[in-house]
């Protein structure tokens, strides 16, 4: 990329870069999802080989995080654990009543649902509190193990130690109800 058009670049993105932050964010549900579509439309602008015949550089921008936006939710919407979470008064996560997202109604799965949620939280509870801290940053917020044992201070092995540790206990105690589905 030429001096001249690099310097051009970087003045759109400073002058430009905190409103159309705002656009995206303001139309996401995830803080992540919206940094990527921001991203993406930083990278298209600086793939732009006839950035000087653009006639209003605003409008492109925003047309083309439109545009990203739109593609993000046209594609195959994962579910995630943590849309189905909520903190208790007593700073506590709790899991609402889902199992597999399965809408029948039917009693036997009701119950099973219950028991299964009961044991998990129960589970959850039993591990020491770092490690549980790891698993539900990790497997119910959407927090890599990079991420957590940046903010913690913490070196990386030890964050994924405590991860193993928490999802062998997890499992441990809900084997039973894992062999009760087959």
């Amino acid at each position: 990329m030429p001096r001249k058009r690099k310097h051009v670049t970087s003045e759109i993105i400073k002058e430009f870069s905190s409103q159309l932050s705002g656009f995206v964010i303001g139309r996401v549900n995830r803080h992540e999802d919206a940094q990527d579509v921001i991203q993406d439309v930083w990278y298209q602008l600086s793939r732009l080989t006839n950035l000087d015949e653009l006639e209003n550089i605003s409008a492109w921008l925003y047309r083309v995080a439109r545009n990203k936006i739109t593609d993000l939710y046209r594609k195959k919407s994962d579910v995630l654990l943590e849309d189905y979470t909520y903190e208790t008064e007593e700073d506590e996560v709790e899991i609402r009543d889902i199992l597999l997202l399965d809408t029948t109604n039917d009693p036997e799965l009701t119950l099973f649902k219950q028991i299964f949620w009961d044991a998990l939280l129960k589970a959850l509870n039993e591990l020491p509190e770092k490690q549980r801290q790891v698993f539900i940053l990790n497997e119910i917020e959407g927090v890599t193990l990079q991420e957590i044992a940046t903010t913690q201070q913490e070196n990386i092995k030890t964050i994924i130690s405590r991860k193993t540790y928490a999802v062998k206990h997890l499992r441990k105690r809900l084997l039973n109800l894992y062999n009760d589905l087959n």
